[in-house]
């Protein structure tokens, strides 16, 4: 027969632990013997190991206080549950690993490789880090709307940053933002832009909208953190003249 502290130093836990198990039932208070001291008998101390077992393998406390009353058949039913819930926990824990490695990859993570290449594309032609912000927040919307197609756009629009005319415009886009909006170089950029394809109405072509121009100029406006007039000017002028040509 072994005191509280003895059992709590045999068996590797604290008096504390000793005490809340047998607050919460899962072993019965000893009775004091004539010196005043409670005594743990063996049937105790096997209860104790048991618990302790369980706990240090995951076991809620909870499910022990289930498993120290159950029978030997529902004592091992009780265990394949635990089993199939820590192996989902497990595969939870893998999947969570591998976004977790995957967001090293960057933006190919969220976009297609068309896309990624695209963005090297602009910054080879000197395009700023907040043109391709602009760009990655325009293509990831594309992505979740049309997920078949924008590697197809993307590779169209690297394709269209193999004319040196296109890289200077698309340098000059960023320039604009500084511009008025009277500002009479507008009606040139815009004819530049209109020359290499122009702004497309989807509406007008009675097509389903890629990335309106309204869309666009938010992004725009939210990156610059200021109202642009001189770019919704640009795209208003471009639009003028694509109706205006019947394109």
């Amino acid at each position: 027969m072994l005191t509280i502290g003895q059992v709590a130093t045999h068996l590797g836990l604290t008096v504390r632990a000793i005490r809340y198990y047998q607050e919460r039932g899962l072993i019965a208070e000893p009775e004091r013997d004539s010196s005043g001291y409670r005594r743990y008998d063996a049937a105790a101390v096997a209860a104790l190991i048991r618990i302790k077992t369980l706990s240090e393998a995951g076991v809620p406390l909870a499910r022990i206080e289930e498993l120290m009353a159950a029978e030997p058949e529902q004592f091992h039913a009780c265990l394949a549950v635990l089993d199939r819930e820590l192996a989902a926990r497990i595969r939870d824990l893998k999947l969570r690993r591998e976004r977790i490695a995957a967001l090293g990859t960057g933006d190919r993570l969220f976009l297609p490789e068309a896309v990624v290449a695209l963005f090297d594309d602009l910054r080879r032609i000197g395009a700023s880090d907040y043109a391709i912000q602009i760009e990655r927040d325009s293509w990831t919307l594309l992505s979740a709307q049309f997920p078949d197609e924008v590697a197809q756009w993307a590779q169209a629009k690297r394709g269209g940053l193999a004319d040196p005319a296109f890289q200077r415009l698309y340098l000059l886009i960023e320039e604009i933002a500084d511009w008025d909006r009277d500002d009479p170089r507008l009606e040139a950029v815009a004819d530049q832009v209109n020359a290499l394809g122009g702004l497309q109405d989807p509406q007008a072509n009675g097509v389903e909208p890629i990335l309106t121009v309204d869309a666009t100029l938010s992004l725009i406006t939210a990156h610059a953190g200021k109202p642009l007039p001189a770019v919704k000017r640009l795209f208003e002028l471009c639009l003028e003249r694509t109706s205006n040509t019947g394109h």
